[in-house]
């Protein structure tokens, strides 16, 4: 599997804010990355996240909100995996259109996936893409936008996707309603779908039954989701999980975690054609606080590993590409 991890501690959280804390150290972060990578040659994701809303400036370079300046991080053969978030209230998609391609253009060359706005599926919170107008057109249009100038450029390397949360019931049909907004074109310029899931964090799961549960949910997704909507031939990627430490979350149940979710999807990637996981984060935003989004880190805010940092580092030597 191809593997990867979100490097900075900045999270949203569910009241539509950030949870933060002390600044990141890049020299700290590209040591905790050497560590999990392992050998300079393999592949691995660095995810980073950017966003497009009213006050964004077309034509100059567009920073990467979290972490900063992250291409710093794409080398020993690392890359980015960027999340382009899509914030406009004015539903402004033709200048989130040109904002995709001046990120082609940036970073194309050092990005090996692009992800086209950020749970636009969920709308309660604006943190989330899904809460803003016409995000349904920012997605269709938006992965075509991505691939056409990634052609252009030939970047033959840069695979474009979306993603969202797990969808029961009604919002099964989330992603059929954007194929059949999109038709074929659409279809035929996916290159993978993301999945943000976070068992045992918002509604408790027994430690027994995970595994189940875990793959229970990647069956769901892949039979009830995507192949309906016609995306049943596209990998899946885990594009965020993570289990927060702090009061009643000790760092040992963390690390249990992590392995559990991690072998499951590694035990399934070939018959559900799970491409990869992204873990959601390298370290805690503020590791004094007790709020659940302020404790996701493999290490606290000081980069002192927990023991979920090691069980990753002996995943990804065992699992990865």
């Amino acid at each position: 599997m191809l593997f990867g991890i979100y490097p900075g501690g900045i999270s949203g959280d569910d009241a539509g804010g950030l949870a933060v804390g002390p600044p990141d150290d890049p020299a700290r972060i590209s040591s905790a990355l050497d560590l999990l990578q392992g050998r300079p040659d393999r592949p691995f994701l660095v995810r980073a996240y950017t966003r497009f809303d009213d006050a964004t400036r077309l034509g100059e370079p567009h920073a990467t909100a979290t972490p900063a300046d992250a291409d710093r991080y794409a080398t020993r053969g690392r890359s980015l995996d960027l999340v382009a978030q899509y914030q406009s209230t004015a539903g402004d998609v033709d200048g989130y259109c040109d904002f995709l391609r001046e990120l082609v253009e940036q970073y194309g060359a050092v990005t090996s996936t692009l992800q086209v706005t950020e749970e636009p599926n969920f709308t309660s919170n604006p943190m989330l893409d899904g809460y803003y107008p016409a995000v349904h057109e920012a997605v269709v249009r938006g992965v075509s936008v991505v691939k056409e100038r990634a052609r252009e450029l030939g970047y033959t390397h840069l695979r474009a996707g979306f993603n969202t949360t797990p969808l029961f019931g009604p919002a099964t049909s989330f992603v059929a309603d954007l194929t059949h907004r999109g038709g074929e074109g659409f279809i035929a310029d996916l290159d993978y779908v993301g999945l943000d899931f976070f068992p045992d964090v918002f509604q408790p799961v027994a430690m027994p039954d995970l595994a189940l549960a875990v793959e229970g949910l990647l069956r769901h997704h892949r039979d009830a989701v995507l192949a309906p909507a016609g995306l049943g031939h596209l990998p899946l990627h885990i594009t965020e999980h993570g289990w927060p430490t702090g009061p009643h979350r000790p760092p040992h149940r963390q690390a249990d975690i992590v392995e559990t979710v991690v072998q499951v999807i590694a035990a399934q990637s070939e018959q559900l054609n799970l491409s990869g996981y992204t873990h959601f984060s390298l370290r805690d935003a503020d590791s004094a606080k007790p709020g659940l989004f302020h404790r996701f880190g493999l290490t606290t805010d000081d980069y002192t590993p927990k023991p979920a940092f090691d069980s990753m580092k002996t995943l990804i030597e065992r699992f990865s590409a």
